[in-house]
């Protein structure tokens, strides 16, 4: 039920509430009320959130037709048959179905079903364990949280203090991925992530895109390798990169925006992509009631429990451990079950690796950038196991000598890499760079995550020809080098 829109004023009490109804929301949600808590959504816009309406899903249809092409292209025998221009209409519309038009009447029926209210409007704290929802319409409803409030409002683009940017109108990733129509010049201004795929997404598209990168290359944070290999399939695309590159003023005049470099260049283009990180949703959600810092990232212990407040959990991106969908849903299903726990006085596990501890937020964070080529890793780069001081070896291997790879595609170009701890013989990351490596990280992370010792590995057979038999080559390469 839309509890929202009732005009009775008295407090109504429940077990938990939480303020934010996207996918981590919706899992703590699921998790309580499995429990037998009762529960208390909040949610100022879409239930789904910011992955199923402007992240994860839009951005993926877009890029799934393009590297569809792209692999196909690569393949005897069928190149020839897809030549021509991606139907940009028909890309659109798909995104559009996948995005249910931007309704999220399916979510709210889903909530419904497994016994969760939902509250439609701001929902800000007003004191300990409450939480008062403001509805579109000016009415007013208290909620009360027996035993806990979870924050799961998630984080939104950061645009940077530059002249002139208010009056333009940038685009940030929710414009990128809800855009109806390809523009036809396109700045980019950043390097990682969003950049990265909506530079590949729009170029396709039939976008001329000139990305602008600070630093020295793409997608800093994972291997090197990774940047190199998606900045030279970019290029040959058609895109411009710049590296070394800050933007220093924009302008708009007749439509025509114009973008000024710190090195002195003047860009035309019709849409600016501002891709340069992430703040918290947390400025407007009461924070100053309960002692802490509006706008700031919320610092919680392994259990997703705000520092200092034994009642308050922040789940997801708000915490700053590991800004993706797939560790929010994770996190919150940690979250849930330690509030389930402490509501009923059972014992909270504690020992890494226990049902109420986030270990994988530090040992094995998965990502797949789906760029063509697609870029996947686990675990720790070379760079971040040195400087956690674990003594390590880095082994690579060519995915183009891989039998499974020279058959997914015609002039295979790929990179694979594992971060071995020589003391103890296991795999503290794990690096793919490749078409089609998307589906290989999850194997990744098991070895990783279940510290599985390399001899073990050994035994692990992986299925001839395919991809994964980069597995047995990476063994091989340790081995003998």
């Amino acid at each position: 039920m839309t509890e929202s829109q009732s005009t009775h004023n008295a407090p109504i009490a429940y077990d938990v509430v939480v303020l934010g109804a996207g996918p981590v929301g919706e899992n703590v949600a699921d998790r309580t009320r499995a429990a037998g808590l009762t529960t208390a959504v909040v949610e100022s816009e879409l239930v789904g959130g910011e992955c199923s309406y402007w992240a994860c899903m839009p951005s993926k249809s877009l890029l799934r037709p393009v590297i569809a092409r792209a692999d196909a292209r690569r393949v005897p025998g069928l190149r020839r048959s897809v030549q021509g221009p991606l139907d940009t209409a028909e890309v659109l519309a798909h995104r559009d179905y996948e995005t249910s038009g931007w309704d999220d009447a399916g979510q709210v029926s889903w909530l419904e079903s497994i016994g969760a209210d939902l509250y439609r409007g701001h929902g800000r704290l007003t004191g300990e364990r409450t939480v008062t929802v403001t509805g579109s319409d000016g009415s007013r409803r208290v909620l009360t949280a027996r035993h806990a409030v979870a924050v799961c409002t998630g984080s939104r683009a950061r645009l940077p203090d530059l002249p002139g940017l208010d009056e333009i109108e940038p685009w940030t990733s929710r414009e990128a991925t809800s855009a109806k129509a390809a523009p036809g010049r396109l700045v980019v201004v950043g390097g990682g992530v969003v950049a990265t795929e909506m530079a590949t997404a729009w170029q396709a598209l039939g976008s001329r895109v000139t990305l602008l990168v600070r630093g020295g290359g793409l997608l800093a944070r994972m291997e090197p390798f990774a940047g190199e290999l998606v900045a030279e399939a970019l290029a040959e695309a058609g895109a411009d990169i710049r590296t070394g590159t800050s933007v220093t003023s924009v302008s708009r005049e007749n439509g025509t925006l114009t973008v000024v470099t710190d090195k002195g260049d003047r860009i035309e283009a019709d849409e600016i992509l501002f891709a340069t990180g992430r703040a918290p949703r947390t400025d407007d959600i009461g924070l100053d009631t309960i002692g802490l810092e509006p706008g700031s990232w919320l610092p919680v212990d392994d259990s997703l429990r705000v520092t200092g407040h034994d009642w308050l959990y922040a789940v997801g991106d708000v915490n700053h451990r590991a800004l993706l969908t797939h560790q929010g849903k994770y996190q919150a299903r940690i979250a849930g079950a330690a509030i389930a726990a402490r509501a009923a006085g059972e014992p909270v596990a504690t020992d890494p690796w226990g049902a109420h501890v986030a270990t994988a937020d530090d040992a094995a964070v998965p990502q797949v950038v789906f760029t063509d080529p697609e870029a996947a890793a686990v675990g720790l780069s070379l760079a971040e196991a040195e400087q956690a001081g674990h003594r390590v070896r880095a082994v690579d291997v060519d995915l183009a000598t891989v039998a499974g790879a020279g058959l997914y595609a015609d002039g295979y170009r790929g990179r694979a890499r594992m971060v071995v701890d020589v003391e103890e013989e296991i795999l503290r990351g794990v690096t793919f760079v490749g078409p089609g490596v998307g589906e290989l990280i999850h194997s990744a992370t098991i070895a990783v995550t279940a510290r599985v010792p390399l001899p073990r590995l050994w035994h692990a057979v992986p299925s001839y020809p395919t991809i994964s038999e980069v597995w047995l080559r990476l063994l091989e390469a340790y081995r003998d080098s």
